[in-house]
């Protein structure tokens, strides 16, 4: 029996170089996505998921997370005074998703080493892993089936992306068991870390959530650091897969819907606009200056 999954962990650690120099002063996870920080579409998303106890992994200068998913009673006051409650509204709704805490990874060894510094606080409960580059607003839809797959099969689950032969050197990719692919559930008989096209041994690429046991703790204490001297999640992965009769393995979960890597420039603008066009403040306007611009490029 696998114990119900309430914790999220998400790694938030990252320097944010992609964007520099807007990431000198202001975390990468800050950078809006049309009026709310990427991070906060994280939150939300766990929160649909009923993961509503979330343990930020972070570094120097992000204090600006923790000031976001904390209450500001100057601002709240001055907004009720002015009546502009729909603003309140929006300013509140962070601190009210979940209940979340925030430690230091200190030392950037990877992401195999933000997810043990975790260790502590999951104790020996299963638990899920978000990644704040990867955008995906589906209502938490994702995370459930993950979660439901886990807690049927007790294996550590992946959510697994079909991409284009020629973007899959960017990914860890996984290598299918034979016959092992019933609906949207693929059962691992191997990881890859960004192969080359020619080397991967599939299309099916993990992104960026994971539905993990307790277990895989202890292959992140075992595995060595690889290149750049980082603790790669990945490696953790292969060990389970390799101790499949004792540790359950890995399964992942296929995901069609829409999803954005906001840690890509041109994926966030993206992100941007296409979720602008969807406000029902914004659509209106938006919508036909898109199109006569979009005119204007074929001059």
């Amino acid at each position: 029996m696998v114990s119900r999954i309430s914790k999220a962990v998400i790694p938030a650690a990252g320097l944010g170089t992609r964007f520099l120099p807007a990431t000198k002063s202001i975390p990468k996870e800050m950078l809006p996505v049309v009026d709310r920080p990427a991070i906060q579409y994280v939150v939300e998303e766990a929160a649909s998921a009923n993961l509503r106890d979330v343990l930020m992994i972070t570094g120097r200068h992000k204090t600006a997370l923790e000031n976001h998913f904390d209450r500001q009673a100057e601002l709240e006051d001055r907004l009720a005074q002015l009546g502009k409650h729909d603003l309140l509204e929006s300013v509140d709704k962070p601190t009210t998703l979940a209940d979340v805490h925030y430690l230091r990874q200190g030392d950037p060894l990877g992401l195999g080493h933000a997810v043990l510094r975790a260790k502590q606080h999951v104790g020996r409960q299963s638990f899920a892993v978000l990644l704040g580059d990867d955008l995906i607003d589906d209502g938490g839809a994702l995370l459930r089936r993950m979660i439901q797959v886990h807690e049927i099969t007790g294996s550590a689950v992946v959510a697994l992306r079909e991409v284009p032969t020629e973007s899959l050197s960017s990914y860890g990719v996984v290598a299918p068991a034979e016959g092992g692919i019933n609906g949207d559930v693929v059962r691992v008989a191997g990881l890859v870390e960004k192969p080359s096209p020619d080397d991967a041994p599939s299309n099916y690429a993990i992104i960026g959530r994971y539905v993990l046991g307790a277990n895989v703790f202890d292959k992140l204490e075992q595995t060595e650091p690889g290149r750049g001297g980082e603790i790669q999640l990945t490696d953790a992965l292969e060990a389970l897969v390799e101790d499949e009769a004792a540790t359950g393995g890995v399964v992942g979960v296929i995901h069609s819907g829409r999803r954005f890597d906001t840690g890509n420039k041109l994926d966030y603008i993206k992100a941007v606009i296409e979720l602008a066009t969807e406000r029902d403040d914004m659509r209106d306007e938006l919508v036909p200056w898109l199109r006569e611009f979009a005119s204007t490029l074929d001059a």
